[in-house]
């Protein structure tokens, strides 16, 4: 366990050794709020509008789902750090470490969805100025679906940088992977509205639970059971670990 904490220490004083990584986290979803959000906000202003949203205003529905993306952006990252470890070397220190590489996984994993679940609160703060009818009580339960959805994304980044040595590689990569995961997960339209092939990808997408857990946390409004999400979320992350940890297991020193 030593092994672990001691991961987890280190990706959080890298983050707060990082103050610029925090301000772009913070920019991004704000953006999109401001110049998406409030332009749609009044395209879907007519009567009858704020049915397709579950009786949401557009503003809020959408402030929900900025939380969860700034969380899914946010975690892929975690595969940044692996390769940059690998360039300057401190992996090769890591992998001969007396700590099991399981716990080395799990301590960056863990260590990042921390930071990253920070960010969203700070994310949230600014939601509920903007979108004032979220439910404040639904904040601590928001937050364990989001802690979820950032282990099992962290993993993921983890267990791709295993296999990719060149930053932009993973980069490219990462943009590929997260912009069909983003439209398809809810966060911006209901997927009620979506065509039938869509449909069937976004219930694939295990951002779609997350998003949508969120979303019930914060406005009562959801589109599949909250139960359903939770033990979707809990399974999904726990095979996304699982896979990272045999990634990195595979990783050698010369690697």
């Amino acid at each position: 366990m030593r092994g672990l904490a001691t991961m987890v220490y280190r990706q959080v004083k890298r983050f707060v050794n990082a103050r610029s990584r925090l301000v772009m986290s913070v920019v991004q979803p704000v953006t999109w709020l401001v110049f998406f959000g409030m332009g749609w906000s009044r395209a879907f202003s007519f009567p009858g509008a704020r049915a397709m949203f579950g009786g949401l205003d557009y503003l809020s529905y959408l402030a929900s789902g900025m939380v969860a993306m700034t969380i899914i952006m946010g975690s892929f990252m975690s595969g940044i750090s692996v390769i940059w470890d690998k360039q300057f070397g401190f992996l090769k220190e890591t992998l001969v470490a007396p700590a099991s590489r399981a716990e080395i996984i799990i301590g960056r994993a863990l260590g990042d969805s921390l930071v990253v679940v920070f960010q969203s609160l700070i994310i949230m703060a600014l939601m509920f100025l903007v979108a004032p009818g979220l439910n404040p009580y639904g904040v601590l339960p928001a937050v364990g679906y989001g802690l979820l959805l950032s282990l099992g994304f962290a993993s993921i980044g983890i267990a791709l940088s295993t296999k990719i040595t060149s930053m932009e590689g993973f980069q490219m990569i990462v943009n590929l992977v997260t912009m069909p995961l983003l439209f398809l997960s809810g966060i911006f339209y209901p997927i009620n509205t979506m065509p039938d092939w869509m449909k069937v990808l976004a219930y694939l997408d295990p951002a779609t639970y997350a998003v949508d857990g969120m979303r019930y946390c914060l406005t009562g409004v959801s589109s599949i059971d909250p139960r359903v999400d939770v033990g979707l979320l809990v399974a999904l992350t726990s095979v996304f670990l699982v896979v990272a940890a045999k990634s990195f297991e595979k990783t050698t020193i010369e690697d």
